[in-house]
């Protein structure tokens, strides 16, 4: 079936064109639609909530600051700890709290031995949430 005018020119050829102006039409009626009802769909049903006094579940984890320094020097808390004295220093803290975070912060030029070693103990005594601190790039 061809398109074209009621005007006989003599060539029977369909006309090429596609008349977009019923679709641009059908569009700009969609769009005022979606315009108008769109702010609608943001109305909350309106509801009266319980109120209850409970404290909130989501308590922060204790955290334990370890500093490793260029010699291989360990620090927990900010007190030097020697080599010796800590797995059983983390088996002591571990026992005291199973949901404490450590957090491990190593100078650049310590050896990575010294911090596996560190890593170590602490999965020894059951501190499993472990955080590496670092500093952003300048």
């Amino acid at each position: 079936m061809a398109f074209g005018s009621f005007e006989n020119s003599g060539s029977s050829q369909p006309m090429a064109e596609i008349n977009t102006t019923p679709l641009v039409d059908v569009m700009l009626v969609l769009l005022v639609i979606f315009i108008i009802t769109a702010p609608l769909f943001h109305e909350a049903v309106p509801i009266e909530l319980p109120r209850v006094d409970a404290s909130r579940l989501d308590d922060p984890p204790r955290v334990l600051s370890v500093a490793i320094d260029a010699a291989g020097e360990v620090f927990v808390d900010g007190q030097a700890v020697a080599q010796t004295e800590l797995a059983a220093r983390f088996l002591e803290i571990g026992a005291a709290d199973g949901q404490i975070e450590l957090q491990l912060r190593a100078d650049r030029g310590t050896r990575y031995e010294r911090v596996t070693a560190v890593l170590a103990d602490a999965q020894r005594a059951g501190l499993v949430k472990i955080a590496f601190v670092t500093e952003p790039v300048p």
